[in-house]
């Protein structure tokens, strides 16, 4: 699936796949950030993107950055509409007790194209019953 990205920085680094096989390419801060623990960030990558109409990006934590650093996507997985056409931004969050600084040109979360299926809603006045029925968070035991 092809990807139009535009630069809207200098700073800014085109993803790409670190290895053959992977789901997702890595984005990249465009300046440094410090984020102070337990808060939030919306750190820039300096790109914008002419995302497939029937497709979304996804934004998802780096694995090595949650685990070693314990920082992670906010809302993952961020989407990013096919209509969007802005600046890409990721909202990191420190869950450490020390403040972690964001570097220019360090990678900072994985993007993923991902098909999206539109919803055809229709409003009825009972849905059906399976075995599980409203048992919801928790019940099926821990």
């Amino acid at each position: 699936m092809h990807l139009r990205l535009l630069k809207l920085h200098p700073n800014a680094i085109i993803p790409k796949y670190q290895h053959e096989g992977d789901s997702g390419v890595d984005l990249h801060a465009i300046e440094p950030v410090a984020i102070a623990p337990h808060k939030t960030a919306l750190i820039k990558t300096g790109l914008a993107a002419e995302i497939p109409i029937g497709t979304e990006l996804q934004i998802r934590p780096r694995s090595g950055l949650a685990l070693k650093q314990s920082v992670t996507v906010l809302n993952s997985p961020g989407t990013i509409d096919a209509n969007y056409r802005g600046e890409i931004g990721v909202i990191l969050i420190n869950h450490s007790d020390t403040v972690f600084e964001v570097k220019a040109g360090m990678r900072i979360a994985q993007m993923v194209m991902v098909p999206v299926m539109h919803l055809d809603i229709t409003v009825v006045d009972k849905v059906s019953d399976t075995s599980r029925g409203t048992g919801g968070f928790g019940s099926t035991g821990t």
